[in-house]
């Protein structure tokens, strides 16, 4: 916390975040800041909201500060920043960015709020550096609804790749230090943001559909269609990385690509040994790198996905019962440090305290159980659970009664 403290004008607020970072470090079942009010032993929810809300400061500085804490810790010569979405389902339509549309949390199309993330993944462990929120057009069109919502005039539509081009030359012009992008399909397929990478010479790794097009020195091909012209020979068994079972062996293959810009341009197909199944990956590197070099940047890009889950698992990233622009922000940054926070000394442990034979190394949900455990330790007294008990039916019983009255009033 006293890598933030400065970010904030006064004491109060910066108490009261603290106490938000605790309580999202906390083992409740649900997170937001009625349940944070209870845990911190606050008699209302309003000072927790506070923070979110009303209070002065500058949430893009506290991002700026995770990142350097992130990188200070778990700085190593092959890191991968890793770009990814994730979605988090939403009743209604007042929350800020809410619309239908698809997304890989439910795997459909639902009413969601989708925001893009930048990750920074090592072999010491990876967490979120980096958010932007995906304004749909139908929200950017709508100046009325984006000033209900608390969005700045400036803030206009911007695809998910450039949002995380966005983030990434952030992270790049703060100095960390990364040679590699991993991304999914929806970051492969664009080639504004291929061609920034390019233009910054940072190598890239994107996964891509099978149908995109791709240029060889035979003519263009779908990617699907170039795969097999290749010879069996080509193909070659390498890990993409170690997983929970061991290490996650697949087939790869390497196709050079006719390119007139500087760099080497490459298609990767990776083929799972068991099922048969291809996933295609565009490559971009300044200068010349083996094949096992490029499995390894696409096996690092599954990373965000567990940064996905542990930030949501244990750290309350999609539990935010907001609607504004700003406490949104709020939120996810806050939630983003105590992530951090539990990555970091995750990191922290593995290089003090090697495990014994007997034991699998220390996890962040581990880490979070002898936290709470050891450290936070919460005990509040009967009166004070009642009191809150009551509180909620309270709430409950005029929201129930404000529903009664406006569905009256409609019939």
């Amino acid at each position: 916390m006293s890598r933030i403290a400065g970010r904030f004008v006064r004491v109060e607020p910066r108490r009261r975040a603290r106490a938000f970072v605790l309580g999202l470090l906390s083992d409740l079942p649900r997170k937001n800041c009625w349940t944070l009010a209870e845990h911190a032993g606050d008699a209302t929810p309003y000072g927790l909201q506070h923070p979110l809300s009303r209070a002065k400061w500058d949430a893009d500085a506290v991002r700026d500060d995770i990142r350097g804490f992130v990188v200070e810790h778990l700085h190593h010569q092959d890191a991968v920043l890793v770009v990814d979405e994730t979605g988090d389902l939403k009743k209604g339509a007042a929350t800020v960015g809410v619309q239908r549309q698809y997304t890989g949390t439910a795997g459909r199309i639902e009413n969601s709020q989708v925001a893009v993330y930048l990750a920074y993944s090592t072999p010491l462990g990876h967490a979120a550096i980096d958010r932007e929120l995906y304004v749909p057009r139908s929200w950017s069109e709508d100046t009325a609804r984006c000033r209900a919502a608390g969005i700045p005039d400036s803030v206009g539509f911007a695809t998910k790749p450039a949002l995380a081009a966005r983030m990434i030359g952030r992270a790049l012009e703060a100095g960390v230090r990364a040679s590699w992008v991993a991304g999914d399909e929806v970051y492969g397929g664009n080639p504004h943001l291929r061609a920034e990478l390019e233009k910054r010479q940072v190598g890239y790794v994107l996964a891509i559909a099978c149908d995109h097009q791709v240029t060889t020195r035979a003519g263009k091909f779908r990617a699907d269609a170039l795969v097999k012209k290749l010879p069996k020979r080509a193909w070659q068994k390498l890990s993409a990385g170690t997983g929970a079972k061991g290490h996650r062996f697949y087939d790869w293959v390497l196709a050079d690509l006719a390119d007139d810009r500087p760099g080497h341009h490459q298609l990767l197909v990776r083929r799972d040994r068991r099922t048969g199944e291809l996933a295609f990956y565009r490559c971009y590197s300044p200068i010349q790198v083996p094949l096992a070099t490029l499995v390894r940047v696409a096996g690092r890009r599954w990373t965000v996905e567990e940064t996905f889950q542990t930030g949501k698992g244990l750290a309350g990233l999609d539990e935010h019962q907001v609607r504004r622009w700003v406490s949104w922000h709020r939120w996810v940054t806050l939630s983003m440090l105590a992530h951090a926070f539990l990555t970091v000394v995750r990191a922290d442990e593995h290089a003090r305290h090697p495990r014994p034979e007997e034991l699998i190394p220390l996890t962040c949900n581990e880490i979070q159980r002898l936290f709470i455990t050891l450290v936070v330790r919460t005990v509040h007294c009967t009166a004070h659970r009642l009191d809150w008990s009551n509180r909620r039916r309270r709430h409950q019983a005029r929201s129930q009664t404000s529903h009664y009255q406006r569905q009256a009033a409609q019939a």
